[in-house]
């Protein structure tokens, strides 16, 4: 697992095996280092292809993310079927598209809403 820290955002990239491996190290860290920032997880570069049904094992996770931190929550990853998941998972084709959607979370949130 890599972290890379832009501003408030902490960009994590897999360099494990299987999403599986990715995913017991990501929740691993998370209590220790990761739980203060905003979270992408850049799966583009993953070289292990991932399904629908394996996007949702991030789902706990992201949920205590944004509920319990108040922090963005965004996977990227260019080879799925956006219109696939419900509000829970925040999926962006591309890092651009996930800064940006940072950066509307924060606004909504120095807003107050």
């Amino acid at each position: 697992m890599k972290v890379k820290e832009k501003g408030h955002t902490l960009i994590i990239t897999s360099n494990e095996g299987t999403l599986v491996e990715f995913i017991e190290k990501l929740e691993q860290q998370y209590q220790s280092s990761l739980v203060d920032a905003n979270l992408v997880i850049d799966l583009t570069t993953a070289s292990y292809t991932v399904t629908e049904e394996e996007i949702e094992q991030f789902e706990s996770l992201a949920i205590q993310h944004m509920e319990e931190a108040n922090k963005s929550f965004i996977i990227v990853i260019e080879s799925i079927d956006f219109n696939e998941f419900d509000g829970d998972l925040i999926i962006a084709p591309t890092l651009q598209e996930a800064h940006d959607l940072i950066e509307m979370d924060e606004i909504q949130r120095d807003l107050g809403f």
